[in-house]
């Protein structure tokens, strides 16, 4: 596996974690103290697009580590849980990195 399937899973994990950071935070604005509604809209929808991206990511990097099911549905599920994708991440990525293939191939001459 390449190195840029668990990069590119790990820049969005953690983009989609913070998203969701400030979607909470501007949930608590709007519904707690009444202003923001705006802002919480435009802060929603990014936050689904790059929640799409994440799942994309996600499922790329889950089939080429062969995870199994449950384990493929866990870390879809965490990015919709605030704070749990940077664990989740923290734990993915200890285990994949082992199976990142960084070697050049190289031509038999």
């Amino acid at each position: 596996m390449k190195r840029s399937v668990l990069t590119r899973y790990r820049v969005m994990a953690y983009v989609t974690a913070v998203m969701l950071l400030i979607l909470c935070a501007c949930m608590v604005a709007k519904y707690g103290f009444d202003t923001g509604a705006d802002l919480t809209f435009v802060v929603s929808q990014t936050h689904g697009v790059l929640f799409m991206i994440y799942l994309v990511f996600a499922f790329d990097l889950g089939s080429k580590a062969k995870w199994p099911f449950g384990k493929l549905l866990w870390v879809l599920v965490s990015g919709t849980i605030p704070l749990a994708a940077f664990f989740v991440e923290r734990g993915i990525r200890a285990e994949v990195e082992p199976l990142i293939s960084d070697a050049p191939a190289t031509a038999n001459a």
